[in-house]
């Protein structure tokens, strides 16, 4: 749905902060958390930002901007959501994983997974983050997938670039909805 969606602020309000009615500027992923609100990681273009509706469509809030601080983003790529409502964003421009709450209070970050792309976040009893590290595909120098504990501890990593079978070129989606099988 592209548009104007908060360029420089939009009307007054904090660049990339959207504001009820504001457009999309290439959203890039999209996830639902157990009361079925919805969080649009609009951040592939001008906007920078998380927007969270309710499970009708009801705009609720976003937040973010453009920036490299904590809660601010660089080119968002993805975003997940474990079980108890915890949101994982994959802020590409800025190389690491952005953890807030469903009100989107910042929490953490995660770093040292490369370019998240692609993220998941398993089913099952103890769920870990699924994160691709993928660049441009001019690039061939990452292709890992990267397997990560919620609390940021990296505990695995497999792939590695290229075009043949098992070699990753940019991974743009991941399904793991259990800790042993990605899609």
């Amino acid at each position: 749905a592209g548009g104007r969606g908060g360029e420089g602020g939009g009307r007054g309000g904090v660049p990339g902060g959207g504001i009820p009615g504001d457009s999309f500027s290439f959203p890039a992923d999209v996830t639902w958390d157990r009361a079925s609100n919805i969080y649009v990681a609009d951040g592939f273009g001008t906007n920078n930002r998380i927007a969270k509706f309710t499970k009708d469509g009801d705009y609720v809030k976003s937040w973010g901007q453009t920036g490299s601080a904590p809660g601010q983003f660089n080119k968002i790529r993805g975003i997940a959501a474990d079980a108890t409502g915890n949101l994982y964003v994959a802020d590409a421009g800025n190389n690491r994983i952005e953890v807030f709450d469903s009100e989107g209070t910042f929490k953490s970050q995660i770093a040292n997974v490369g370019t998240p792309q692609a993220i998941c976040v398993s089913g099952g009893s103890t769920q870990y983050l699924y994160s691709s590290n993928s660049n441009d595909p001019e690039s061939m120098d990452h292709g890992e997938i990267y397997k990560v504990r919620l609390n940021g501890q990296i505990v695995g990593k497999f792939g590695k670039a290229g075009k043949m079978p098992k070699d990753f070129g940019m991974v743009n989606a991941i399904d793991c909805r259990s800790e042993s099988t990605l899609w």
